[in-house]
């Protein structure tokens, strides 16, 4: 007896889906036929009549009865995989390109481009195009990184992520830092608007019209920040900022404010005047880790949707345009989550560690 005229028995749960998958309009039209046929094979009809019946060739029935038979309704889902082509590049030349791109550099540059590569290797550019996306490879990608080597870095991350996680009670943490040397740019010549078909224009040459430094203080309590614009970013700017602080924080509270290493931080009339305000309590983090202070990310904010394609004729210009965007932003402001825990952070650092020194 042949496989054809096997009988199929079908569960309840398997009846009610195919009747589902033969009604449906929503299902491709292969599915569907595909479901067809097993219900009229489980009614008994023989392979023809049910070819006839369904217009379609025997071969076709015979061949999705059998699939029925073998992986049941998930054999009708999918076509069977097919071998398709053979591939016409070699995989021996597959793996030259890879090493050559991971372990080479062209003669006349610092990394391969898909044209160098494919002129190196005699092949077309969409073919190393194909390799390089099939094997995830970027040459014309680098991404910059320092690892810290300061001595107190594990002491110094649990700190400020402490405070991050599990900020203490009746105090503020704040975030702090200059944003220095913000140059007042203005364009030698007005650019042309926006409109559809086209993006707005701006010349590449500028006109330098002075700088000033800004002094932040982002609260991660309720997301505002603190500014104040300086032309000047030295220890006497500081405790005037600290100043400001002061007053426009609760007098009750304790601050507890996160800085990086700069030297104005420790010049002894800074650490005079925090000696008479005991409320405030500076907290550094480790040498090379600006990423960990949180008030970095409100100024990339800042330079993104402010200064970066702004154009002011003078100093004074600038400095209202980034009172402005203080102002607005605090009338709804973003609560900056930090998530990562000191110990994640120190095992990402030890694992880019040892592999720097494998590859050194």
């Amino acid at each position: 007896m042949s496989r054809t005229t096997l009988s199929i028995v079908i569960s309840e749960a398997e009846r009610e889906v195919l009747n589902a998958w033969s009604r449906s309009r929503k299902l491709p039209w292969r599915q569907v036929q595909r479901a067809k046929i097993v219900l009229l094979a489980v009614s008994g009809l023989p392979n023809k009549d049910i070819a006839l019946q369904l217009k379609i060739s025997r071969p076709t029935v015979q061949l999705w009865r059998g699939r029925f038979l073998d992986l049941r309704l998930k054999g009708l889902e999918k076509d069977a995989p097919r071998p398709g082509r053979k591939p016409r590049l070699a995989l021996a030349k597959i793996n030259a390109v890879v090493a050559a791109t991971l372990n080479s550099t062209p003669i006349d540059a610092t990394h391969w481009s898909v044209r160098s590569m494919a002129r190196a290797q005699q092949l077309s550019p969409a073919t190393i195009h194909r390799i390089w996306r099939r094997y995830d490879l970027k040459p014309h990608l680098v991404h910059t990184f320092k690892v810290s080597r300061d001595k107190a870095l594990r002491q110094k991350l649990e700190d400020v992520v402490g405070l991050y996680l599990n900020p203490p009670d009746k105090a503020l943490v704040l975030c702090i830092d200059e944003k220095t040397q913000i140059q007042a740019l203005d364009r030698t010549q007005p650019g042309l608007p926006l409109k559809r078909g086209r993006c707005g224009t701006m010349t590449h040459d500028y006109k330098r019209n002075g700088t000033i430094n800004l002094f932040a203080a982002l609260n991660l309590l309720d997301g505002k920040v603190i500014g104040s614009c300086t032309p000047r970013h030295r220890h006497q700017e500081l405790i005037r900022f600290l100043a400001q602080i002061d007053r426009e924080t609760p007098a009750g509270l304790d601050l507890h404010l996160i800085t990086d290493n700069y030297g104005t931080r420790n010049h002894p009339r800074t650490k005079a005047w925090l000696k008479r305000h005991p409320r405030f309590h500076l907290h550094f983090t480790p040498t090379s880790c600006s990423w960990l202070n949180l008030v970095e990310r409100w100024l990339l904010e800042l330079t993104r949707k402010r200064i970066r394609r702004g154009s002011y004729a003078n100093v004074p210009a600038l400095v209202a345009s980034i009172l402005g965007y203080i102002g607005n932003y605090n009338q709804n402001p973003h609560i900056f989550t930090w998530t990562a825990s000191a110990d994640q952070i120190l095992r990402k650092i030890a694992k880019s560690k040892e592999a720097l020194e494998t590859v050194h």
